[in-house]
């Protein structure tokens, strides 16, 4: 049994800077695909003070997981994810997928990570 879906929406999105310390500040998706085809993902942004971005594509390989960090400009077709803006983001697969949202926060000295399931 496969399991999953193909549509996501993960609401509370928000970039902070690497701040302090060893581990830098991020956000990451994490996305498995239990199918045994290629999953294609179309990503879309949401902001709050400007119009939708939609030209974001990933690709799972089947029977994978895989990793999305916001921060990087490869992982978000060439995007540039502004930091401290909230946004959301829709996940749109042709294939059923799971999708987790982390992010981690140390902007202060006592750093927050937290991860949810999407939508």
């Amino acid at each position: 049994m496969v399991v999953g879906k193909k549509y996501w929406i993960i609401p509370d999105c928000e970039l902070p800077p690497e701040g302090e310390g060893v581990l830098k500040g991020h956000e990451s998706v994490i996305v498995v695909n239990d199918t045994n085809k290629t999953a294609e993902i179309k990503v879309k942004l949401y902001f709050a003070d400007k119009d939708c971005y939609e030209g974001i594509t990933w690709k799972v390989e089947p029977q994978k997981v895989r990793c999305f960090r916001m921060n990087n400009p490869d992982d978000m077709s060439g995007f540039v994810v502004p930091l401290e803006t909230q946004y959301a983001m829709k996940l749109s697969s042709s294939q059923k997928i799971v999708v987790q949202y982390g992010r981690l926060d140390n902007r202060q000295t006592n750093l927050a990570y937290y991860t949810t399931m999407a939508f």
